[in-house]
């Protein structure tokens, strides 16, 4: 929807608005007169890119002004909300918007429950997350959820209720100023495309109230459902056939992943407006990053996939707008995982500073099945420089299963049919394909064509569990150089490297989720266990397997902190002269460093020509086992990482 105004309309619309505000909070005016100086400067210097963004969403709504009123209401009392070491830190982030961009941070992914129990367990591991170096810690959706099946706690039923077993919101609070005293900021899931069925709002819009209705996507019969779906496709067609579940009646309301998780209607300005509202009551509590759930999906339009439109990246702008006014040390994260031109699209420090990417995860462990690196290189390469104000989020795993997310059009440049490579992969890593040292389960498979996508843990998929059960000790080295090097890649490549927890130490699969009825369906358990701390107690003998994992990990982690040049810089990906060793040359603030990482069972050379070429010849090794030869050429051994400088 194209709407604009000029700066002095939009100038005028905010002084007869702003008068409105002050008789609706005269009282919180009058007792932080500072407070609504500083609220008042931030909105002057953001309203434009906000009331533009909200003006192209909802200028058609004969109510637009009542809604707008309504936001700027939320905001400054969002803003009074808002604790004074809050304050203190959006200041402090202001001063360094790029903070995010050090070599210095490291990130963790965990379940509250799985790894500690509890929030109190979580404040008791801050020592161990300071002995692994993490500077970001995400706990995965901890707010009040369903009983039983609640898509690992994507279905929320308050954003502002912890899930009673794991604490409550004050005590989330209160570990979040635990983990900023100890260098460590807190990220939180905002799953904003959806709510539980069991969400207040949910339970009005079941009881007729119109208001609730129109909160989400209720239609009286099939027919609309019928039209969108021509265009839509399956995203969980294990679970419900299509897009739409049925009500009651005759009614269907529109589920895009779950039949227990209802779609918000963002076309709807009180939806921006409430969700706006639960986004900076989670900033004041002391969020610092909030990952925007299933981001791709946020804006419907008949006659299209509904997934990445032009109105989900208004959106997410305008909820940047809101964030800069009301709580300006908020990041945003973006979870897109569609084709790679996609991704990128939302990347920017007006929409989400932060990014996961989910291609480079993809093609790490398509190199460590193909044992090339040809799409990982042209990948790095031609798709992974992005604005100079934001930054990769880089991973091995996560919480959910591996989608093979690179784009067909990339793959044809090496004569690879991008639907053919895709079952090679899923083959391999079921452990199906000759020769694979996989351990891997397929998720929500396609009846209708055999596609799926790969749960497991790092461990399980890079071989360990295979062999330790089936083969030997020279397969167990193997397995664990195959962690290494592919964790070393995320802590050098740039951006944020994100650790899920567990990994660190070798965890296998969990086979277990199978006795449990709520997840027995769902794969992905088998990467999320238990956590044992008799077994992380392993991780400080070094003859052992958690042992050989953590020390490793630890040095690759010791070494990015200690070189700048791993800050979020320059990335150029070379020629190797093997089509098994990626190359890439880091730079930042005038320093240079080399990294290879040969991909291979096999030794490699990297010959001297390679090296000389882009002046690397008789540097020294930071890392890795590689030794230079006297003509200059490098040998490495198989499966090793290395670092030049």
């Amino acid at each position: 929807m194209e709407s604009s105004l000029s700066p002095l309309e939009i100038e005028r619309t905010l002084r007869r608005l702003l008068p409105r505000v002050e008789v609706a909070l005269s009282a919180q005016i009058a007792a932080d007169p500072q407070g609504w100086e500083q609220f008042t400067r931030r909105l002057e210097e953001h309203l434009p890119a906000l009331f533009q963004l909200y003006l192209g969403l909802y200028s058609s709504r004969y109510d637009f002004f009542f809604h707008l009123e309504d936001l700027f209401i939320s905001l400054a009392r969002a803003w009074f909300e808002r604790p004074a070491d809050l304050r203190a830190l959006d200041q402090a982030r202001e001063r360094n918007p790029l903070w995010f961009q050090s070599n210095q941070m490291l990130g963790g992914v965990i379940y509250v429950d799985l790894f500690a129990g509890d929030l109190e367990g979580v404040r008791s591991k801050i020592p161990y997350f300071q002995e692994l170096g993490l500077t970001y810690l995400h706990l995965m959706p901890l707010f009040k959820a369903p009983e039983g099946e609640n898509d690992g706690g994507y279905a929320v039923s308050s954003y502002r209720d912890v899930h009673p077993p794991l604490g409550t919101m004050e005590q989330l609070a209160s570990l979040s100023r635990d983990l900023r005293a100890a260098g460590i900021s807190l990220v939180i899931d905002l799953v904003f495309n959806h709510t539980s069925d069991q969400h207040v709002w949910a339970e009005q819009a079941k009881a007729g109230a119109p208001d609730f209705m129109e909160m989400y996507r209720i239609y009286p019969d099939r027919a609309l459902p019928d039209a969108y779906e021509r265009t839509l496709r399956e995203i969980f067609p294990d679970e419900h056939p299509g897009s739409f579940s049925p009500l009651p009646g005759d009614s269907w309301v529109w589920t895009t992943f779950h039949k227990y998780q209802w779609d918000l209607n963002y076309a709807n300005p009180a939806v921006f407006n409430r969700m706006a509202e639960e986004m900076l009551f989670l900033a004041n509590q002391g969020v610092e990053v909030i990952r925007l759930d299933a981001v791709a999906f946020i804006w419907k339009q008949m006659g299209t996939s509904c997934e990445n439109l032009p109105e989900a990246h208004q959106l997410i702008r305008a909820f940047n707008a809101v964030a800069r006014i009301s709580a300006p040390a908020l990041l945003f994260k973006s979870e897109a995982i569609v084709h790679p031109n996609d991704v990128a699209k939302y990347i920017d420090p007006a929409e989400c500073q932060l990014s996961y990417n989910p291609l480079v995860m993809a093609l790490l462990w398509n190199s460590l099945a193909t044992r090339e690196v040809r799409l990982l290189s042209q990948a790095l390469a031609t798709r992974f420089k992005i604005h100079a104000g934001t930054a990769w989020v880089n991973y091995v795993r996560c919480h959910d299963d591996i989608g093979w997310t690179f784009s067909d059009e990339d793959a044809a440049q090496f004569w690879i049919n991008g639907d053919d490579h895709r079952r090679f992969l899923n083959e391999f890593y079921r452990g199906r394909f000759p020769g694979s040292f996989a351990r891997g389960l397929p998720f929500q498979e396609n009846p209708k064509n055999g596609d799926c996508r790969i749960s497991g843990s790092c461990a399980s998929l890079a071989g360990l569990e295979k062999a330790l059960r089936e083969e030997g000790s020279q397969e167990v080295e193997l397995a664990i150089r195959r962690i290494l090097l592919i964790h070393g890649v995320i802590l050098t490549v740039g951006g944020i490297p994100l650790l899920y927890l567990g990994d660190e130490i070798g965890t296998l699969n969990d086979y277990g989720f199978y006795d449990d009825p709520d997840h027995s369906r769902d794969s992905r358990w088998v990467h999320r266990p238990q956590a044992d701390w008799d077994v992380y107690e392993a991780r400080h003998d070094a003859t052992s397997v958690q042992g050989r994992v953590y020390q490793n990990l630890q040095k690759l982690i010791a070494l990015r902190k200690a070189q700048p040049v791993f800050s979020d810089g320059e990335l150029e990906a070379i020629e190797t002269g093997s089509e098994h060793v990626l190359g890439y040359i880091r730079s930042f603030d005038g320093q240079r460093a080399l990294v290879l990482a040969n991909f291979s069972e096999a030794p490699h050379t990297v010959p001297a020509y390679a090296l000389e070429s882009h002046g690397f010849a008789a540097k020294s090794i930071w890392h890795g086992m590689g030794t230079l030869a006297a003509n200059g050429d490098l040998s490495l051994p198989p499966l090793d990482f290395v670092v030049i400088g």
